[in-house]
């Protein structure tokens, strides 16, 4: 799914869920500007997906048409399809990079993180039969996936073969503060969202 058809699937998702939103909230979510989230909607109205009238009260209210609907719902499933390839191809290569740890004898992993990445990647050590020494995350919370999560303080505790960075946007930062700890840059392995 292209850019301009997730910001469609989530104007129409916004229109449709408050029809009295504004232009401005709608441009903070979407993560543009104020002019060219109104460029958006007026395609949107010229495409007959939305409707705009204005209240007593000058305020401007939107509605979905029922091709609005329709184009939503197209564009969700789209989405959907698209988030599930994503998912699949991701948890394909995560077994990939896994197996070649495994074969190195990297067996006993810690996971750096606590996001999407760190579920993928532990769902994907259960099916390689590897074993998961822990989460550890800078982040005060009490657990992830059932599991406590620790401070990076108890790596200097625990044994194990490789520590897995699923903090992408954090991995140099993260890096450095382990070989503080005392772990080899040999067992510290950055991951990322294409892996």
């Amino acid at each position: 799914m292209n850019l301009q058809g997730q910001r469609d699937l989530l104007l129409l998702s916004e229109v449709e869920r408050d029809g009295g939103v504004t232009q401005r909230s709608l441009a903070a979510k979407l993560g543009v500007a104020l002019g060219l989230t109104n460029l958006y909607l007026k395609r949107l109205v010229r495409n007959g997906y939305i409707t705009v009238t204005t209240t007593p009260s000058h305020r401007i209210r939107y509605m979905l048409t029922p091709q609005g609907v329709a184009e939503k719902s197209r564009l969700a499933a789209l989405h959907m399809e698209y988030s599930l390839s994503h998912y699949r191809d991701m948890r394909a290569r995560l077994r990939e990079s896994l197996s070649h740890m495994a074969e190195n004898g990297m067996k006993r992993v810690v996971i750096y993180g606590t996001n999407d990445l760190a579920e993928m990647v532990y769902l994907s050590l259960r099916e390689m039969r590897m074993t998961l020494v822990g989460f550890v995350d800078d982040r005060p919370q009490e657990s992830f996936l059932s599991y406590p999560v620790w401070s990076s303080d108890i790596l200097q505790e625990w044994e194990f073969d490789a520590v897995l960075l699923a903090n992408a946007d954090q991995s140099a930062g993260l890096r450095t503060k382990l070989e503080h700890q005392q772990v080899p840059d040999s067992k510290i392995i950055a991951l990322t969202s294409s892996v």
